[in-house]
Order: structure tokens, then C-alpha cells, then sequence
């Protein structure tokens, strides 16, 4: 597999999955504290108050990612950690923590990789109505500028939002994720605040970042037919549209894509003259997320018109092709993304901002053997390498995640990380996936 010298080999997480001190040095409350602290939602009533401790632990988590030889660092900073009313008044603590963070960072020669919301919106301002009160890309302006005042052009690149799909639909139109709602208008409608906030945080942060790269991070999952018949094929088309295009259009053209706006009849939401020119400005990169594919079938009983068509649990599956979270294991799927995202018009530089799996990793004499996690990371590693070779300009690779955490509502039963974590101990253990990605990183350097 060839990379070029520049690339960047990282690793990433996310405040509320690692962090903790939930209730620590003036931090609020947000939508997840919320949501996990309610009955049934989310495995066996776990929550991320403690999760890794990295607040504590940050500067052996640092030394962690030097012993990978990463290149890069991805993480989040919490928006109730460091503006606990949602706006107004900064908490100087909650800043504290994110600048020793980047100082540690660029000590140890690692470039850090901002993300500004990773779902821990306050849950004061969910209050007020969250992602549908049409004044939150405005508040959501107030903490790029905090952020952005405070940390600067240290960071190397910014990401103002990971996964507007994730936020808008898990959130909002299925309930699996915080605030836990089941209503499509209103998941269209924080859609549409979550990319306009992007669009007009971009200028805040380019005033006091200039030298930093800007972004956006999207999940994106290619939809493939599960047959050659005219039904699976239009419903792959409207699974694209609700789960990609939605996101992507908007953010390079400027435009919703019309298939799927015309299918949402009266659930769209308002959009204003001038909204398309904020949401659609330049971009710097765009950060992609890659896991699985979607095999689609019509269904006409379902409630959008399609359904994937292997579940987990299809007697048919062999187990060694999906994932501990019921995901198929696809890496033919991560270049098809890439090159066809080639072809769009106004496409920046890529990174891949997230890959990875979970698996049901066991600990025996402080080792944990997690082969086919190895193997993920091998095959889509050739993939992207393909996609490289054929033209694909992408600058980056950061797996996820660096050590086990809270996986949102799957609470700590699935694993991710390339770092073992006993959580009554709190004590990290390198995975053989994390020696494996070493020494891929060191044959490179």
C-alpha cells in the first residue's frame, strides 16, 4: 500500500465518550447527561459522568498516542464544558483544559484536529428547543468564537460538526440518540440549523484562525440495490438521498436534492433566500466517516420506502462479515465512496475522519488478540490506497478510536479501541490492532 510522505496517520475520539468529570470545574449538563439518566435508553443505564477519565488522565492518554506514532489527533471539545448556559458567559476552567490539551499535542509533534460539536449540545439550550430553535446557528456561532479566540491557529484543522445526519435523524427522527424525538419535520428542521450553523461559523473561525484548515464531518454510507429490480433500485436511490446526498448537496451546491424534497412534501424546512450561499462556502476539507455499506430493498410496509436487506440476524450471514454492532464488513464500499465522490463538482481535499469496528474483545494475561480488527483495518487501508492511486485526494487516515469508551446509547458493552480500557480500573492496554497500527505507522514515517 502506497501513501504519500505527507500524509496523516491519527487516531480519534470524542468529549463525551472519553472525558468524564461530567459534573467537574463548572461544566453544564448536556442532552447526553440527560438522555443516558433516562430509563431504557440506553444499555443498561450507562452514562458517560465517568466514561475514561480522560479529564483526568489526559496527559498519559497523550503519551499513548505517541507510542502509536500518530501524526494527528482528533477530539472533540464540549460545548456545555465550556459555555455551561449554552452562550453568555465563558468558563475559563472548561477552556483551561482544551489549550493544556493542544500544548501537550504540540509537545509531543501531533497536529490537532478540532471537532467543534460532537452531539453534546447543553441541554439548557435543548431546552429552549435545541437544533429546531432557528436562533442556534447563531448561539453555535458565540461558542466557535470562544473556541476559536482561545485556541487559535494552534489547532491545525477545525471540524465545526461530526455527522449532521446522525444528529438530525438518531436524534431527532428515530429516537436512538439524544434528545430521543420521533418526528421527521423536526429532523429535517435540525438539519437545516446544523448545516447553516456550519456555514456561518466558517468566517468566525476563519477571523481568528486564519492558518487553521476548516471542515465539516460527514457519516456517509454508499447505497447499493439489493437486486437488479426497478424497486430496490429507486429505494437505494431515496436511501442515498436521505442518508448522503442530503448533506452533501447542500454543503457543495448549495441545493437540497430534489428527489428527496419533493419525497418529505410538507416535513421540509423553511429556507430562507440567502441560506444556500452560508451553508455552501468553501471548505478547506471534508472529513469522511466510513464503517459499512447500506444493501437496500424496497419494502413497501417499512416506514421510508426501503429497508436494509441483510439484518443481523439473517441466518444466511456468516458471522465473521459483520461487526459486533450487527455492522457487514465492506471495504469495497470505502472506495466506491471515494471515487465517486471524486466526480462532484466543488469537492475539497478528504480525510478520513473515522474507521474502525467493534469488536467483542476479551482481556487474557493483559493481551488482548483482536485479529479481525486487524483485518478491518488492512482491507480498508488497501481500499483508500486504491482510491489513492486512482486519483483520490485524500491527506489523512485516523482510525477510531483510540481506546474503548462510552458508544452512545450501546453504553460500554461495544468496543472500539485500539487501546483496551478496564473501566473499574481505568488502566489502558494496548490492543494487537494498536501494535499492528504502529508499526504500519512506523514502516511510513
Amino acid at each position: 500500500m502506497n501513501f504519500p510522505e505527507t500524509f496523516e496517520w491519527g487516531t480519534a475520539t470524542a468529549a463525551y465518550q472519553i472525558e468524564g468529570a461530567a459534573t467537574e470545574d463548572g461544566r453544564g449538563a448536556s442532552i447526553w447527561d440527560t438522555f443516558s439518566a433516562t430509563p431504557g435508553k440506553v444499555f443498561q443505564g450507562h452514562t458517560g459522568a465517568v466514561a475514561c477519565d480522560h479529564y483526568h488522565r489526559w496527559q498519559t492518554d497523550l503519551d499513548l498516542l505517541s507510542d502509536l506514532g500518530v501524526t494527528a489527533y482528533r477530539f472533540s471539545t464540549a460545548w456545555p464544558r465550556i459555555l455551561p448556559r449554552g452562550y453568555g458567559t465563558v468558563n475559563s476552567k472548561g477552556l483551561d483544559f482544551y489549550d493544556q490539551l493542544i500544548d501537550g499535542l504540540l509537545a509531543r509533534n501531533i497536529k490537532p484536529f478540532v471537532t467543534l460539536y460532537h452531539w453534546d449540545l447543553p441541554q439548557v439550550l435543548e431546552d429552549r428547543g435545541g437544533w429546531r430553535n432557528p436562533d442556534i446557528s447563531e448561539i453555535f456561532c458565540e461558542y466557535a468564537h470562544a473556541v476559536a479566540e482561545r485556541l487559535a491557529g494552534r489547532a491545525f484543522a477545525y471540524a465545526t460538526m461530526n455527522e449532521p445526519w446522525c444528529i438530525a435523524s438518531l436524534g431527532h427522527e428515530l429516537g436512538e440518540h439524544a434528545p430521543g424525538l420521533q418526528d421527521r419535520q423536526a429532523a429535517l428542521t435540525a438539519a437545516h440549523n446544523v448545516l447553516l450553523a456550519h456555514g456561518k461559523a466558517l468566517p468566525v473561525l476563519r477571523e481568528h484562525a486564519p492558518s487553521s484548515q476548516l471542515g465539516i464531518v460527514l457519516n456517509l454510507m454508499p447505497s447499493y440495490p439489493a437486486s437488479d429490480s426497478d424497486d430496490d433500485i429507486a429505494a437505494a436511490r431515496a436511501f442515498d438521498g436521505w442518508f448522503n446526498r442530503w448533506y452533501l448537496d447542500p454543503l457543495l451546491t448549495g441545493e437540497y436534492p430534489q428527489d428527496a424534497w419533493q419525497s418529505y412534501g410538507n416535513d421540509v424546512p423553511d429556507v430562507a433566500s440567502q441560506d444556500a450561499a452560508i451553508i455552501s462556502k468553501p471548505l478547506d476539507f471534508l472529513g469522511v466517516n466510513y464503517y459499512t455499506r447500506a444493501l437496500v430493498r424496497y419494502n413497501p410496509q417499512a416506514a421510508f420506502p426501503f429497508a436494509h436487506a441483510l439484518a443481523p440476524d439473517d441466518p444466511a450471514r456468516d458471522p465473521a462479515d459483520y461487526t459486533d454492532m450487527g455492522w457487514e464488513v465492506y471495504p469495497d464500499g470505502l472506495y466506491d465512496l471515494l471515487t465517486d465522490l471524486a466526480k462532484r463538482d466543488n469537492l475539497p481535499p478528504l480525510y478520513i475522519t473515522e474507521n474502525g469496528a467493534a469488536y467483542p474483545d476479551e482481556l487474557r494475561a493483559d493481551a488482548v488478540e483482536d485479529s479481525a480488527r486487524v483485518a478491518y483495518y488492512d482491507q480498508h487501508l488497501a481500499a483508500l490506497a486504491n482510491a489513492l492511486a486512482d486519483g483520490v485526494d485524500v491527506r489523512g487516515y485516523f482510525a477510531w478510536s483510540l481506546m474503548d469508551n462510552f458508544e452512545w446509547a450501546h453504553g460500554y458493552s461495544k468496543r472500539f479501541g485500539l487501546y483496551y480500557v478496564d473501566y473499574d480500573t481505568q488502566v489502558r492496554l494496548p490492543k494487537d490492532s494498536a501494535t499492528w497500527y504502529q508499526a504500519l505507522i512506523r514502516a511510513r514515517s
